[in-house]
């Protein structure tokens, strides 16, 4: 054939294109379930620093395996609720199967629509009951999740994460321990609008159901403000019964949503 005709240089590009579309696609196929797994950890490890099971330093300096049987050693139960407070199912909390919602993008849009969203709901052995937030930052979502004590009420640690707030500001809130201590011993106001507040001088103010905003990361804290507040609100159905109830000492937040599914 010859080598400088145009049939040449096209059979030759496309050829070239096949190859190396082929290996990308082997490369990633075989990449999937690490990538799964590590990714599987990350949100085992934001939970679990939620709840203080370790220190959240210790937690990422453990190895996957590990977190996962951490996990398993230290979780009670795990299922999900839907807008209506109800309890739709379990999720499995045994080593090798571990369930859990953390594709939270689509669960953000449907609670903003009203739609039918699927709301995990994971409550330690400490007591400890644990859900996940997710919201619009300054440049890109911004998630965490937050750990209630048995009362439903107070929270016991938070964690959040970003995808790419700006460093030394909106970034804070990932990076910095202090933030996150900010949120233990604070209370939501279930039923308030909003159930928490995260502004400037919000504490000055002396509620409990508020925390100070990051200086110069104005635009972060306010997207991390709506994301608490809109899934608190989501929630509101199912940990406002359990704060309820807990209050009165008749029921755990486990036993009522056993009850609701019953």
């Amino acid at each position: 054939m010859n080598t400088n005709s145009n049939a040449y240089t096209v059979i030759y590009t496309t050829l070239v294109v096949v190859v190396v579309a082929a290996v990308l696609a082997f490369t990633a196929m075989k990449l999937k379930p690490a990538q799964s797994a590590n990714a599987k950890a990350e949100t085992l490890r934001q939970m679990m620093s939620a709840a203080q099971i370790k220190p959240t330093d210790e937690l990422y300096a453990t190895k996957n395996a590990d977190i996962l049987q951490l996990y398993a050693d230290n979780i009670q139960e795990a299922y999900t609720i839907g807008l209506d407070g109800e309890k739709r199912g379990e999720l499995s909390t045994e080593k090798n199967k571990i369930e859990l919602v953390d594709n939270l993008k689509p669960q953000n849009k449907a609670i903003k629509a009203g739609e039918e969203a699927t709301l995990p709901v994971y409550i330690f052995k400490n007591g400890d009951v644990v859900i996940p937030i997710y919201g619009a930052g300054l440049w890109g979502p911004v998630w965490g999740y937050v750990a209630f004590q048995p009362d439903c009420r107070t929270i016991a640690g938070a964690y959040f994460d970003h995808e790419s707030e700006t460093p030394g500001l909106g970034a804070k809130i990932k990076d910095e321990a202090w933030f996150r201590e900010k949120f233990i011993g604070k209370t939501v106001e279930w039923g308030d609008a909003p159930a928490f507040r995260l502004e400037k001088n919000a504490e000055a103010s002396g509620a409990t159901n508020a925390v100070d905003a990051i200086s110069g990361a104005t635009m972060t804290s306010k997207g991390l403000n709506e994301a608490l507040n809109v899934w608190f609100d989501a929630y509101e159905k199912h940990l406002g019964i359990g704060a309820f109830f807990n209050a009165l000492g008749d029921a755990t937040l486990s036993e009522i949503a056993n009850e609701e599914e019953e």
